[in-house]
């Protein structure tokens, strides 16, 4: 039987991870529904998601607030690892780490693009390695802009932290910030200078980084849907 996974990236459920559910497949607010979502712009039965032939098909179920892929509205849609769903105020990532490390793998191997290595965060969205030793990150070819907030916006970081709290804290902050640099190191500035464009694995490692983000915020709360 095909199973399929799918990540939450925003929305009252961001940080949950839907693995491994057979097909087909449900999304919608309502019980019942295989990944159900406790959001009420999503409609009690809003998408399916169905196998035919080797294919992943998802169907908007004549949904109130529609269904989009990768921002485009669709009424049905082959779904690819790596494809972003939006229904309701809800992003969904579609694809384990796994599959979608195999697909940026296969496009890099067609497109030969030059980046950075940042496979650990598409194969396992823990980063273990973190907490033990970081490992060697070929470092970036040159320094990406500072971003610079508004003071009155920028959070507070906990006081009073033991060393070794704030030791785990600064690996993983500098974790996640060489995910965004390694991602950027390849955008590329349309000659308008307005727009720019982003090679598809470079967008997959800024969302597998907003995934990481999700689910640690997850984790001050509940602290064991780190390491689900």
């Amino acid at each position: 039987m095909r199973e399929v996974t799918f990540q939450i990236l925003e929305g009252v459920d961001k940080g949950r991870v839907f693995r491994n559910l057979p097909i087909p497949v449900t999304i919608g607010r309502e019980e019942g529904n295989s990944l159900r979502l406790n959001d009420e712009r999503v409609s009690r039965f809003h998408a399916k998601v169905q196998c035919d032939g080797g294919d992943i098909i998802l169907t908007d179920l004549d949904s109130t607030n529609g269904t989009r892929v990768n921002g485009m509205p669709v009424q049905i849609r082959r779904l690819k690892p790596g494809d972003q769903i939006i229904v309701g105020r809800s992003v969904l990532l579609f694809g384990s780490a796994a599959e979608i490390h195999a697909r940026c793998a296969e496009l890099q191997a067609a497109t030969q693009p030059t980046f950075v290595p940042f496979d650990q965060t598409l194969s396992a969205m823990v980063p273990q390695d973190v907490l033990t030793s970081p490992g060697e990150v070929t470092e970036p070819r040159y320094e990406p802009p500072e971003w610079r907030p508004s003071d009155n916006d920028l959070p507070l970081l906990p006081q009073r932290l033991t060393p070794a709290q704030a030791a785990r804290l600064a690996e993983i902050l500098d974790y996640l910030h060489r995910g965004l640099a390694s991602a950027c190191e390849n955008i590329i500035a349309e000659e308008n200078d307005v727009q720019v464009r982003i090679p598809f694995v470079e967008w997959q490692k800024i969302q597998a980084v907003e995934m990481l983000l999700a689910r640690y915020s997850r984790a001050i709360s509940e602290p064991t849907s780190l390491l689900e």
